[in-house]
């Protein structure tokens, strides 16, 4: 029977836990906030808990926080430096140790470092990108709604936006859209020189039939277009993505990094985000995000990774 698309964070976590339950390992886990949350992925029964980094502190930590129990099957692996650490996370993936990649107590260009390594690393695609999920209510009904990229590839070319693309089409199919309508962004609909974010959306668009196999893409959209049919209508828009779009492919990094923002602290909207392009999913949570962001994050990557 096919499975209705999950519409919002709760029917992410409850899809999750139909699933086969999924190894997930804290890079430098002396962390609060994400060894609060793969405990409460534990006790939903979506993850196996990993930790990795100094295995004394690591345990302190679980204590103090009142996590013994949840965290009793944890696997430790001692690691005295972040680099190190690092290195031993992207190892475990990379030998089907683990599953799924969560930043602990680090930056994310020192993960992603070990992440990209020519020869120890997990790239497995054109490029690594972020894509960000929240759940939209222009409709009037809820359902979740893809940005990308605003957290890796500054200035896309037109090549690394087809990229995009396609690192953003499995994100969405996990979640039980088969055909994901993608959605190439800009401030206006209209094709002009002065906008080259257009231009490219229009040789995307042009190309896609081509390109694509497993979504529709479209574009230049405005942001009122691209969400709102009503809008799309007004503008004498026809394409079927206009007004329903599943992904927004941002022109550049600062829109895509502040529209989301903007739906996460203007809007309220809960967000979880994953980063696509390597061998496993790999979650980069900001420091400010709370531990259920991080567990619906977590949950994202089951089903992404689900077999």
């Amino acid at each position: 029977m096919k499975l209705q698309p999950v519409r919002t964070f709760s029917q992410l976590l409850e899809r999750a836990q139909k699933e086969k339950t999924k190894k997930v390992a804290i890079v430098c886990a002396e962390n609060d906030i994400a060894l609060k949350a793969l405990a409460s992925a534990v006790a939903k029964k979506i993850a196996r808990p990993v930790l990795i980094g100094d295995e004394n502190n690591i345990r302190e930590k679980i204590s103090a926080l009142d996590l013994t129990a949840e965290l009793s099957t944890a696997t430790f692996f001692q690691a005295r430096t972040v680099e190190q650490a690092a290195e031993y996370a992207v190892a475990l993936g990379r030998n089907g140790k683990v599953d799924i990649l969560l930043k602990g107590n680090l930056r994310t260009d020192q993960l992603l470092r070990a992440v990209l390594h020519k020869e120890k690393g997990l790239r497995r695609g054109e490029l690594l990108s972020d894509i960000l999920l929240y759940e939209d209510k222009c409709s009037g009904k809820t359902r979740l709604v893809g940005i990308t990229d605003g957290g890796l590839t500054p200035q896309p070319n037109l090549q690394q936006k087809i990229a995009l693309i396609r690192n953003a089409v499995p994100v969405m199919q996990a979640l039980g859209i088969s055909r994901p309508k993608m959605g190439l962004m800009s401030a206006t609909e209209s094709i002009s020189e002065a906008v080259p974010s257009t231009v490219d959306a229009q040789k995307i668009t042009e190309k896609a039939g081509e390109l694509f196999t497993d979504c529709d893409v479209f574009g230049p959209l405005a942001l009122d277009n691209a969400l709102l049919k009503s809008a799309a209508e007004a503008k004498g828009i026809s394409s079927p993505v206009a007004g329903a779009v599943d992904c927004m492919i941002a022109p550049n990094i600062e829109a895509a990094n502040m529209t989301a923002k903007a739906v996460k602290y203007i809007g309220g909207s809960t967000c979880a985000h994953v980063i696509m392009g390597a061998q496993i999913p790999v979650l980069i949570p900001s420091r400010v995000e709370s531990a259920e962001d991080k567990l619906y994050a977590i949950a994202l990557g089951v089903l992404i990774d689900a077999d």
